[in-house]
């Protein structure tokens, strides 16, 4: 996986809770000088930064084949953080207290993977001894004994072929929908029902008077001619109806 700084930089100063932080006296690797310097522990990297305030780490050292041990120095609660091989690098820390020297040992022995798969391996083999798997046996609950008002043993179910048996039959429904050809409603010619009373034929239509046959032969003249008359007759009578007083 490749790093760069602007990742590094947002993971050392972003939101996400840190495992440890404080400031530290780191000494440097060409001079015997001491710097005070803000330390920030989030999970194996250890980033430093030259204040608290500050948004860019000035580098992270990676925790993973690590040892951390205290050791003898010019500073109080002096400890030393050591990489295997001949040419790595051996960084020297300084707490402010004994107190914070020995949170920032544990936190530091506790930060790289070979430590948390350890403690998996060991909470594994726990785990297993407490499910039996090293052949003991776990042992077995004792059944309470239950209370005298509730029954010794559940009231027995009935059986599917009892529960299924068949009961008397229930009187069939007629059906209101007329029977069925081709997806088709086929309605019986014998009357189901009572008759009941006639409705009275309807009053003959009025048609007018034709003097010379039948109006359905008549031409569209002479049809013209003949409701004239009676429409001139009619308008006649409403007039000499509104003459009179």
């Amino acid at each position: 996986m490749k790093l760069n700084e602007r990742s590094l930089a947002f993971y050392a100063t972003c939101d996400a809770p840190v495992d440890n932080a404080g400031f530290l006296y780191k000494k440097g690797g060409r001079h015997a000088a001491y710097h005070r310097r803000w330390f920030v522990l989030r999970g194996n990297m250890l980033f430093y930064f030259e204040d608290a305030a500050s948004r860019e780490p000035v580098g992270v050292i990676i925790l993973e084949g690590c040892t951390v041990e205290l050791v003898e120095a010019a500073e109080e609660f002096a400890f030393a953080v050591r990489f295997a091989g001949t040419r790595a690098r051996t960084y020297v820390l300084a707490a402010e207290s004994q107190d914070a020297m020995e949170g920032w040992v544990k936190a530091l022995s506790r930060a790289s993977f070979d430590y948390l798969r350890l403690v998996v391996r060991e909470l594994e083999q726990q785990l297993a001894a407490v499910r039996g798997g090293d052949g003991t046996a776990l042992p077995q609950a004792q059944s309470l004994p239950l209370p005298p008002s509730l029954p010794s043993a559940p009231a027995p179910v009935p059986s599917l072929p009892s529960v299924l048996a068949p009961g008397p039959a229930l009187p069939r429904r007629p059906s209101a929908l007329p029977p069925k050809e081709n997806g088709c409603a086929v309605w019986s010619t014998e009357a189901t029902f009572r008759p009941g009373p006639e409705p009275p034929p309807p009053p003959p239509r009025r048609r007018a008077s034709a003097p010379h046959g039948p109006l359905d032969i008549a031409p569209f003249a002479r049809l013209h001619e003949c409701y004239g008359q009676e429409i001139r007759a009619l308008r006649g009578q409403w007039l000499s109806s509104r003459v009179q007083p």
